[in-house]
């Protein structure tokens, strides 16, 4: 699916889900095509064995995706996905970016209370962060979890569960997905030519 298919996609599943919202509010949950960086040309399957090859393919200084800025709880990637476990599966395929300094951060709620969340990205210097929406927002929130360094967000889309749902199409986590992409520190940088932030759909 290209760009301008994944972004129509989305938006008509927002206006599914919350149909109750004006079209002001509609729109800030819209996510500008200029904003997802096209990936169709990836032609292999978007499991978990092939993406750290895909963070590699569609980044452009490879030797980045070792490293970390020197603020902790600063990733340069951030990987969003629908539920707990998938966040743990997604977490060890991308363990290969991990070094002595440089971790993978684990930020969803099952197992894992909020605080040591926290306290973990306030000690850590963080290249990849893996997580699920809700637990992503509140970490913003809190402001533990810095994005002003964040160039890339994968979203988990292809994958789907027991139910044959993927992150897209359980309003559970379609509402706080698009509600946390539309956050005003990443609107400002979807369309700019300084500090490009991308979303890539896997």
């Amino acid at each position: 699916m290209n760009d301008h298919l994944i972004v129509d996609y989305v938006a008509s599943q927002t206006r599914r889900f919350e149909s109750d919202l004006s079209s002001v509010e509609l729109e800030d949950r819209y996510i500008p095509v200029s904003a997802v960086q096209d990936t169709t040309s990836w032609t292999k399957p978007r499991n978990l064995d092939n993406l750290p090859e895909f963070l590699e393919k569609f980044s452009d200084n490879t030797t980045k995706l070792w490293s970390a800025s020197k603020k902790n709880g600063s990733p340069h990637s951030i990987i969003v996905t629908a539920a707990g476990l998938r966040a743990a599966d997604l977490a060890r395929a991308v363990r290969k970016f991990q070094t002595k300094d440089v971790k993978v951060a684990k930020l969803f709620a099952k197992h894992i209370k909020l605080k040591d969340s926290i306290g973990f990205l306030k000690s850590s210097r963080t290249g990849i962060a893996v997580g699920t929406p809700q637990r992503l927002k509140d970490l913003m929130d809190e402001g533990s979890l810095a994005v002003d360094r964040l160039e890339r967000i994968v979203i988990d889309a292809s994958h789907i569960d027991q139910k044959k749902r993927g992150i897209l199409e359980m309003k559970e986590t379609q509402i706080p997905l698009t509600a946390w992409l539309g956050q005003k520190p990443f609107r400002e940088r979807y369309e700019g030519s300084k500090d490009k932030l991308q979303i890539l759909f896997y």
